[in-house]
């Protein structure tokens, strides 16, 4: 036997070391906040994940030849996003790895990476973005690269070696993403974003609303709408459907804030509602989970609702999504939403001291300079890297988007 083995995840044992793993890792890391197990596992569930009706994922841990766990990642295909990829130019079948963690070992890293390389290379694909997801990008993507204090909710935490371990294996950055932070106060908009929001404050063809959790479903419908227009086609992206946004929200629901969900809409002249941009942000859900090791027990449950109802120790909002309907962009609605944020948090009650917008890509200039008229500064940067599996073939980073 070597130095290190790789198995496959099968058992049920295997499961717990892999998810087990990483707290072991973090241990006498201040800032590591581990995911919960359950949410973890529902991305590898076949009955709860979507992607495996045309995709498929496998689970590696690697152990040194003591039989410790000294590492772990995940392989994964998507038809529809590998096919997307194919068809850019000199683009190719593109899988993915994530959930990547490892001890500070090249040697180890690379057995890892060779394993998700193989797997992706045997189920027809011709390269490999990682650390990402399987499933949605606001979830679990990236490689933290700068920004090495607490993580927000989704959002991947990691040692500084980690980029070294990608890069020194080939990869390379494909994009990177942004967090901006700011903290809520009467100062740092952009008075410029002020006067672009007067063209629709007052004029009747327009209007901006807060969430009401009453009507769930209205603005489910909603947010499906401007959701499939603004980023249904991005690459990595999957249109969503009635029934997966109404889930969505209600899955929210025990949590929204409705001071934080804002939706801008056009108005015809027979008073029909268009729905055509939301801003759309969270309690942050990490400063209520911290301490409970990613389980979900009767104790941690009570400890959850100690948290939320009586010591109100979430002070942090952070982005859930941001986008305009295409045939509204360009017209400066980003402000009236900006500026519907901060109608709210003027208001008395408003509990938060903090705003941080996370995952603006650096192929997005146009919502980076929203983010920055908003007052906010990059706080945080991920990187997501890609490897080629053919050497020789010309990498091509991300193309630049329009405004979301």
């Amino acid at each position: 036997m070597g130095k290190y083995y790789i198995t496959e995840v099968k058992t049920n044992k295997d499961i717990k070391q892999w998810l087990d793993f990483p707290a072991r890792l973090y241990k006498n890391d201040p800032h590591y906040v581990k995911p919960l197990d359950d949410e973890i596992e529902a991305i590898f569930d076949k009955s709860k994940n979507k992607l495996f009706r045309h995709g498929d994922a496998i689970r590696f841990i690697l152990k040194d030849k003591d039989g410790n766990v000294i590492g772990r990642i995940a392989a994964f295909y998507d038809e529809k996003t590998s096919n997307t990829y194919s068809k850019e130019e000199n683009g190719q079948p593109t899988g993915g790895c994530g959930f990547f963690d490892c001890i500070n070992d090249q040697e180890a890293a690379d057995m890892l990476f060779d394993a998700a390389k193989q797997w992706n290379i045997e189920h027809g694909q011709e390269a490999m973005d990682g650390p990402i997801n399987f499933g949605d990008r606001d979830y679990f993507w990236g490689c933290l690269y700068d920004g090495f204090t607490d993580p927000v909710y989704n959002m991947p935490y990691n040692f500084p070696y980690y980029n070294q371990l990608f890069e020194n294996y080939g990869f390379k950055i494909f994009f990177k993403q942004l967090t901006y932070r700011r903290l809520f106060s009467l100062d740092g908009i952009d008075p410029i974003l002020h006067e672009k929001a007067k063209r629709f404050y007052g004029n009747p063809s327009y209007s901006f609303e807060i969430l009401d959790k009453r009507n769930i479903d209205k603005y489910a419908d909603d947010f499906l709408i401007i959701y499939n227009k603004a980023w249904g086609s991005i690459p990595g992206s999957t249109k969503l459907t009635r029934q997966h946004a109404i889930g969505l929200l209600n899955s929210l629901k025990p949590i929204i804030d409705p001071r934080l969900m804002h939706f801008a809409y056009h108005i015809d002249e027979n008073g029909n509602k268009e729905p055509i941009g939301f801003f759309l942000l969270m309690i942050d859900l990490n400063q209520i989970y911290k301490g409970l090791n990613g389980k979900m027990n009767l104790i941690n449950k009570l400890r959850v609702f100690w948290r939320v109802k009586v010591s109100k120790v979430c002070d942090r909002a952070i982005s859930l999504v941001f986008g305009i309907v295409p045939e509204h962009r360009g017209k400066g609605l980003e402000a009236g939403l900006v500026c519907s944020l901060e109608s709210q948090h003027i208001k008395k009650r408003f509990k938060y001291k903090e705003l941080q917008l996370n995952w603006i890509g650096d192929f997005n200039p146009p919502m980076m300079k929203i983010a920055e008229s908003a007052g906010a500064t990059v706080y945080k940067t991920h990187i997501t890297y890609r490897y080629l599996f053919d050497r020789n073939k010309t990498f091509t980073r991300a193309k630049l988007q329009k405004n979301r």
